[in-house]
């Protein structure tokens, strides 16, 4: 699955193909935000080290790059990670059975690249300097992943390709299942509550976990014993939102409306705050003073 391709790319990739089953840009943007803003010191030199010049020591600027470059040729072997397919209805996640390519490659989803570019990141710091990767893409690839695999309908059903295939209407226009949880319930969170300042969203799920009802829960997210495979439990987690709350009560060609939204949104809120603080303990934990040298 490694593979070295120059930063000259970054430069190219300008605009995001539509479609693409991912976190919006907004999703992404919170979640690199939310992360960047808890690294500890030497984690967070380490990221502006890795960044681009251009990027100007800003993380999220560069979070959604991996859905510009995933249908460029060189690129094009990362489609399948951003996602996993899980089989209708069983409503559960397994490695062995989940995680490949319609070609069989191995390791093809998106837990296993984090546990790819967790890998890779390991080699920046502490005892091996290994030039076979490139490790601003490995920090690019890894934070936007983190965000793909919280987002539930990523790990959806196969047949229906994560709800893509689910065409409804999102109030009065039209979208379809996927979307929905990608990118509507974002904006129309944005849109009602923050009078579409994101900015203003991203302050207020922050509060919610240094303040508010979450603050009891973020230790318990951040547990992770083994580095390497904790994304398999992110993955669990996600499926099953999706079956709960994701497809249930759903039917193709349907209007989903406020119901929908105000039970749903604040799942999404949580999720994004989850994939943005378990992204900042991997990166403490791989780049920062007590990084885990079994990774290397």
């Amino acid at each position: 699955m490694t593979r070295l391709y120059s930063v000259f790319f970054l430069l190219l990739a300008l605009v995001v193909e539509p479609g693409v089953r991912a976190w919006s840009k907004e999703g992404h943007v919170m979640t690199c935000q939310i992360a960047q803003d808890l690294l500890e010191p030497e984690a967070a030199h380490a990221v502006k080290m890795l960044l681009p010049d251009y990027a100007n020591g800003n993380l999220s600027s560069l979070c959604v790059w991996p859905d510009q470059i995933r249908h460029w040729y060189k690129y094009r072997w990362t489609s399948s990670l951003h996602f996993i397919d899980t089989p209708d209805q069983a409503c559960s996640f397994d490695y062995q059975r989940d995680c490949h390519d319609p070609h069989g490659g191995e390791d093809m989803c998106v837990a296993g690249a984090i546990q790819n570019f967790t890998s890779q990141l390991g080699h920046f710091r502490h005892g091996t300097s290994d030039r076979r990767y490139n490790m601003t893409e490995a920090l690019l690839f890894l934070s936007h992943f983190m965000g793909d695999i919280h987002q539930p309908m990523h790990v959806g059903f196969t047949s229906d390709m994560g709800g893509n295939s689910i065409d409804l209407r999102w109030f009065r226009h039209k979208s379809n299942l996927h979307h929905v949880w990608d990118r509507e319930i974002i904006l129309t969170a944005a849109a009602d509550y923050h009078g579409k300042d994101m900015h203003s969203l991203l302050q207020d799920i922050q509060r919610n976990f240094t303040e508010g009802s979450w603050l009891q829960h973020v230790e318990s997210w951040k547990e992770c014993d083994d580095i390497s495979t904790c994304a398999n439990k992110y993955a669990k987690e996600s499926i099953k939102l999706a079956c709960n709350w994701g497809y249930k009560d759903v039917e193709s060609g349907e209007t989903l409306s406020d119901k929908y939204f105000n039970t749903r949104m604040p799942i999404v809120m949580k999720r994004i705050a989850q994939g943005g603080i378990r992204l900042s303990m991997i990166l403490n934990r791989v780049l920062g003073s007590s990084a885990d040298h079994s990774l290397a």
